[in-house]
């Protein structure tokens, strides 16, 4: 072979070969990880708790009402879904033998009445009869036996009265108790609601509902004009928690929304239920009561109890953070770096970053994916990031 033809083929095949190395490099080189971004920006973060179970709508005000004794159901004046007013009569027990001791009771009032009106007119007269006497004997005309037998007659006479009166106020009293009696066997609304339940049917037997017995109570009333949400918090997040702080509600009722509100009141006691965590019941207020449209007492509710607010501050997704406050940054190089972050306030959704991160960078936050970690090169996953 000639020098010349040597030296013309030497560059050719240094270039195959680099050809030949840069397609082995190629095809062995790590592959971009596809990662899903967010753009760091400025915001509003907000520090936050919530309950740890569902919460419930509850009323105000809401009465399970039983009468005092057992009895026959006589008349349901009401049914379920009615809405009555205070005072109003919802259900009466068979109670005619009550009603025939009132009727006894009155008759005696008022013959003891009448009696009365006869005894103290004859007082009144016998005690002028006295008087007469004693003005005879002042002048000699009668003796003094005449006139002490005249004054004896006036004081017995005057005794009857008081003794006919006494038998009036002992009447009216046995009146009263037999009206108390009928008492037991009613139900009158106690304030204006809705009738939510009835247990028993005209003719069927009512049982008294005592505290710790689990008897169903006759009528289930509810005041459905004032409404507000018991939640439970956990113990360790209930001294952070004060009447009048702000909270967000939101209901499963009503999904993608929620309403401001206040704290009413934090149980002054701890809920230990079995086999759950040790809670405390905190109660919520809506702030506009007519926001959330009509409600229903039972409906499940969230709140969230507002603790601190930072406005117009670099965040960060809450999703994105590691353990220690550390980051993956999307450098330009193409390259996922590891940055540490100094962070402020933070809820589930963002976190505040004091230090570490500017408005515009881009972090990480499909962290849980296979190869994501510092030094890997990256690359968008568009569907993620919705085409960016």
């Amino acid at each position: 072979m000639k020098p010349g033809t040597l030296t013309r083929r030497l560059p050719l095949a240094l270039a195959v070969i680099a050809l030949v190395a840069a397609a082995v490099w190629w095809a062995g080189r790590p592959k971009p990880v596809a990662v899903a971004l967010a753009e760091i920006d400025r915001g509003k973060v907000e520090a936050s708790i919530a309950n740890t179970r569902a919460g419930t709508v509850e009323a105000c005000q809401r009465t399970k009402l039983s009468t005092i004794v057992g009895g026959r159901i006589e008349l349901l004046a009401v049914k379920e879904g009615d809405r009555v007013q205070k005072g109003q009569l919802l259900m009466k027990l068979w109670n005619d033998d009550q009603q025939a001791q009132a009727t006894l009771a009155g008759a005696q009032m008022e013959t003891a009445r009448r009696r009365v009106n006869e005894v103290c007119t004859l007082a009144a007269n016998a005690a002028k009869e006295a008087e007469r006497q004693a003005s005879l004997r002042a002048r000699g005309f009668v003796s003094g036996s005449r006139e002490e037998a005249a004054r004896a007659e006036a004081d017995a006479k005057h005794a009857g009265c008081a003794a006919a009166k006494a038998e009036v106020a002992s009447a009216d009293a046995r009146l009263k108790a037999t009206r108390v009696e009928q008492g037991r066997t009613v139900l009158y609304a106690p304030f204006d609601g809705t009738v939510a339940k009835i247990v028993g049917e005209v003719g069927e037997y009512s049982t008294p509902s005592p505290p710790g017995v689990p008897t169903p109570p006759a009528i289930d009333l509810i005041d459905d004009s004032c409404l507000y949400v018991k939640a439970p918090m956990d113990e360790v997040d209930a001294p952070k928690i004060a009447a009048g702080q702000p909270v967000r509600i939101s209901l499963d009722a009503l999904p993608k929304r929620s309403f401001p509100g206040k704290v009413k009141r934090v149980a002054p006691y701890v809920s230990a239920v079995e086999k759950q965590a040790r809670t405390v019941d905190v109660e919520a207020l809506f702030d506009d009561p007519q926001a959330p449209g009509k409600l229903l007492v039972g409906y499940s509710a969230d709140i969230e109890v507002i603790l601190a607010v930072r406005e117009n501050v670099v965040r960060v997704p809450t999703s994105a953070l590691q353990e220690g406050g550390r980051v993956l940054v999307a450098g330009s190089d193409g390259r996922l770096a590891e940055r540490q972050l100094k962070t402020g306030l933070s809820n589930w959704e963002y976190t505040e970053v004091v230090d570490g991160l500017a408005a515009g960078e881009r972090v990480v936050t499909s962290l849980e994916r296979e190869g994501v970690k510092a030094g890997a090169a990256w690359v968008a996953d568009e569907k993620k990031n919705g085409g960016k």
